[in-house]
């Protein structure tokens, strides 16, 4: 069954329906919210609590977009209200390299443990807004257009801040990250 055709059979209260919805998009969801919040609890709350409001305001979703855009925006305001009321500050991003086949050695895994690090220590010093974009971007895959529904922006404002983010990330990972290019550069 198609996701709209799920969605509209949410809507008149079938929780059936809404299952295989919030099993697509919890992984997405919840890893966005451990980004903006570096904590997996709050990261669960937060995720826990995107699902609950949408379900509850489904007659307000346009079926002709795709959800994941819709929740991931859902996601992104809840973790920043949190983040706010709760004086926290944003962490990290997590699975860098989650998909990554497994290593041949323990000096592969070290390495790449050194590299997922530093690279998730250099994408910390961006600003949120940055690092919402690169993180929705890049590391779940979606599309500029699915990254600016996500962000609630025009898709021009997720190219310039996509832009400026990793020429800002190319030179933090140069003078403070070296690590991540040794090796890379010819």
């Amino acid at each position: 069954m198609d996701e709209s055709t799920l969605i509209r059979r949410a809507r008149t209260g079938d929780a059936d329906a809404w299952e295989p919805l919030v099993s697509a998009h919890q992984d997405a969801v919840f890893r966005l919210s451990y980004l903006l919040l570096g904590d997996p609890d709050d990261a669960e709350d937060v995720a826990q609590e995107t699902f609950l409001r949408a379900w509850n305001h489904l007659d307000r979703f346009d079926t002709a977009r795709p959800l994941r855009p819709w929740l991931l925006s859902i996601a992104s305001n809840l973790a920043s209200n949190w983040r706010r009321s709760a004086g926290r500050y944003l962490s990290a991003l997590t699975r860098a390299f989650r998909y990554e086949p497994p290593p041949a050695s323990i000096e592969e895994t070290s390495a790449q443990r050194m590299q997922a690090s530093g690279l998730w220590k250099a994408i910390q010093t961006l600003n949120t807004a940055d690092q919402q974009a690169v993180y929705l971007r890049y590391f779940l895959d979606l599309s500029v257009a699915d990254t600016a529904d996500a962000l609630q922006i025009a898709e021009g404002t997720v190219k310039s801040r996509l832009s400026r983010a990793l020429k800002k990330l190319q030179n933090i990972i140069r003078e403070d990250f070296p690590i991540l290019i040794e090796g890379q550069e010819s």
